[in-house]
């Protein structure tokens, strides 16, 4: 909670990397059973699952299934759209979970047998499975905001998958005149990465501020709070004035109509505005493979069972990340990691005979909100009766009125993580 000491903010820390170690029992020289488990999704979560059930049980044969032969991260996008990181710094190859003994197909899944345990591809192959493991990410809802489909993200980019549109929404940004508007649509809970649209405008008004300094950051937001509010608008007065402004769904922030064209966008009581750069980030649920699977319900998510993530609605098929409904838990780059890992340890368990691991989460979240200013969220949790439960005194955020010190120490440990995390999941 927010006014936390530096101190109180290390031990949440250290409380988030002791749950997630707690995932993983000693099952590296098990694995007499020879099993195929197939892996949807080469990003945080499936890429963990994949490496890790290598590792704990090395005879169960694991294939990732990953269209793309590189993994562009939502987490650190931010960055490049400031110009404080390379592109290719958040770009990962697969040759590191190859060299682990993981088969990598490069191929997009199509649909899900779950009676027959299989997986077809779009190429018709099929792929035969005792357990299937999805992490395939989210879908961008377009039918949820009047006007806004794939034509218009041509023109007013989401960005909310890393890729080409992160980089057409940073050459609209180094194109817009000075004293022109950046808007940024915000949408209601649960989507992924939840500071992240906030960090987004801190780092767009850095940018603005060094390039563009009459410009204009405006968000117009479908909810009243977000993850680390007072912590973000206490570092936006600090550091960028009145450059950044939000706008509440109580202050008629709710955006309900996209003209993509014209670069306008209208609220839920009518009010219009034009920006000269428009970033629509609409509403999301799991991705198309989770729905043609059977486990999302009507919420459009997929919920879980808390003791291995594995679905509630369909046996045998694991959710994790983004896709998945687990309880408090943000959808996040580590949380991903963490399920990944938590999923791996349950699955390898079973298929190896080896008594069922106690599951434990956790999830820190750092935001940038410009260099050497860092803020976090931490949390740990457990499960009760089967559901994904918080630990309340080990969930927190950065101290509200750090010092200089406390932001650049956060902002070194999100840096840390980041490069730890790729080298873990991604590296040889």
């Amino acid at each position: 909670m927010p006014g936390h000491r530096p101190s109180r903010r290390r031990l949440l820390a250290g409380a988030a990397s002791a749950a997630a170690g707690l995932a993983a029992p000693a099952l590296v020289c098990a694995g007499a059973a020879s099993a195929q488990v197939v892996v949807v999704g080469g990003g945080f979560g499936g890429a963990t699952a994949a490496r890790y059930l290598r590792r704990y049980a090395p005879k169960v044969r694991v294939t990732l299934v990953e269209p793309a032969r590189r993994f562009i991260t939502c987490p650190f996008s931010n960055h490049v759209l400031a110009g404080l990181r390379a592109w290719d710094s958040i770009q990962h190859g697969y040759d590191g979970l190859r060299a682990a003994g993981v088969q990598v197909l490069h191929a997009h899944a199509a649909d899900v047998d779950a009676g027959a345990r299989t997986l077809r591809l779009a190429d018709g192959r099929s792929l035969p499975w005792d357990r299937l493991v999805l992490s395939p990410g989210v879908d961008l809802r377009w039918d949820a905001l009047e006007g806004y489909d794939e034509a218009a993200a041509a023109l007013a980019p989401h960005a909310w998958k890393a890729g080409g549109q992160t980089l057409l929404l940073k050459r609209q940004l180094q194109a817009m005149r000075d004293g022109g508007l950046f808007l940024m649509a915000i949408p209601d809970n649960p989507y992924r990465c939840p500071p992240g649209p906030y960090e987004r405008a801190a780092l767009v008004a850095h940018y603005l501020r060094r390039h563009k300094p009459r410009s204009k950051v405006l968000l117009l937001d479908a909810k009243n709070n977000f993850s680390k509010k007072e912590l973000f608008l206490q570092g936006w007065r600090q550091l960028y004035g009145d450059m950044v402004e939000w706008i509440s769904l109580a202050q008629d922030g709710q955006v309900v109509r996209v003209d993509a064209r014209a670069l306008e966008v209208e609220t839920l009581f009518g009010e219009r505005h034009r920006a000269d750069v428009l970033n629509v980030i609409p509403p999301q649920r799991a991705a198309a493979i989770a729905q043609r699977a059977g486990v999302c319900d009507a919420s459009g998510w997929a919920p879980v069972r808390g003791e291995s993530m594995e679905s509630s609605r369909m046996p045998g098929i694991h959710v994790l990340g983004d896709a998945a409904l687990a309880g408090p838990i943000p959808k996040s780059g580590f949380a991903a990691s963490n399920q990944g890992r938590v999923v791996a340890a349950a699955i390898a368990a079973e298929l190896t005979g080896q008594p069922a691991p106690v599951a434990w989460y956790a999830n820190t979240c750092y935001s940038l909100l410009a260099p050497g200013y860092g803020i976090s969220v931490s949390g740990v949790y457990r499960v009760e009766d089967g559901q994904i439960v918080a630990l309340p005194h080990a969930v927190g955020t950065s101290a509200l009125d750090g010092d200089a010190a406390l932001r650049a120490t956060e902002a070194r440990s999100g840096a840390a993580w980041y490069a730890a995390m790729s080298a873990d999941i991604w590296g040889g």
